[in-house]
């Protein structure tokens, strides 16, 4: 049993400014940090080192798949965590839907999964309007379903990021408000390639205008699966001003691969950074304020 860290409880801070300054490197410590894991109820490994993670170690957040297999197990724990914040981690892409195929066939593979091809797909939501109809249907079929668990809506995100179609954007801030959503995830990292940042400057002008809070940067992209002690110490040792969200996928080590599209992460390594002292004491020596989008939003 790993040692406990000693991290500050999460604390109330006042909204970051809006602007294009955000994109703009920043040579002050970061005013806010959000430690957050995503794909929460994906497998019983994943909800046993999110708790783990909270209760001993670093982490502030999780981003919960409200239709994945280990979603109710999930449920439970946070209900038992009441300073980890939950949000709504949406699930358009290589996943499991939460209604049958019968009502979003256009959607969904034989076996009533998302498929993988986000290309394709994201065509088809922006071209076709019966499977943006559907589309609909799901997304709210989601917020629903993490509404019945009764747990506050921190935030919401999206699966491999799929609220960077324009598209499914737009449904999330329409549907979203409905269930009082009031912050999303911008991903957009430092290293960002050049020929994306204009892109996700317009996501960020989209949420600006519907009042939804964000971060101002994410770490955790360009490091997916492979966020250890070594990487979250340079990622700490680089942040700027603003409001930081660093993420990650921690699960506790087991024999077979989580997805065939994890096998190459480095779960258990993962886990073991969330824990680490070192990683504690480099965010305490950070100055800033932690907890999930709620509490560095009031």
């Amino acid at each position: 049993m790993a040692a406990e860290v000693d991290v500050p409880q999460p604390q109330a801070l006042k909204p970051h400014a809006s602007g294009p300054q955000a994109f703009e490197p920043c040579t002050a410590r970061p005013r806010a940090l959000i430690v957050t894991a995503d794909d929460f109820g994906l497998h019983s490994r994943v909800n046993l080192a999110v708790e783990q993670a909270h209760r001993q170690g670093v982490l502030t957040a999780a981003s919960l798949m409200i239709g994945a297999p280990a979603a109710n197990d999930a449920v439970e724990r946070a209900h038992a965590m009441p300073h980890l914040r939950v949000g709504l981690h949406l699930v358009l892409a290589d996943g499991d839907a939460v209604l049958p195929r019968t009502c979003i066939g256009t959607l969904l593979d034989k076996h009533g999964r998302f498929g993988d091809n986000m290309v394709r797909d994201g065509v088809r939501f922006f071209f076709l309007p019966h499977v943006r109809e559907q589309l609909a249907r799901e997304i709210r079929a989601q917020f629903q379903a993490f509404a019945r668990t009764g747990l506050a809506l921190d935030h919401v995100n999206t699966h491999k990021h799929f609220h960077l179609h324009p598209t499914v954007l737009g449904l999330i801030l329409e549907i979203g408000r409905e269930f009082g959503m009031k912050a999303m995830r911008l991903p957009f990292e430092p290293n960002a390639p050049l020929w994306l940042r204009p892109w996700i400057a317009l996501v960020k002008a989209r949420l600006d205008r519907a009042g939804i809070f964000h971060n101002d940067y994410v770490v955790g992209i360009a490091g997916s699966g492979r966020m250890d002690e070594a990487a979250w110490l340079t990622a700490l040792a680089s942040l700027s001003g603003g409001v930081a969200e660093i993420y990650c996928h921690p699960a506790i080590a087991g024999e077979r691969a989580l997805t065939d599209g994890m096998r190459d992460y480095r779960h258990a390594d993962e886990l073991q950074a969330l824990l680490s002292p070192d990683v504690a004491r480099a965010i305490r020596a950070l100055g800033a304020r932690l907890g999930g989008f709620a509490d560095v939003s009031e």
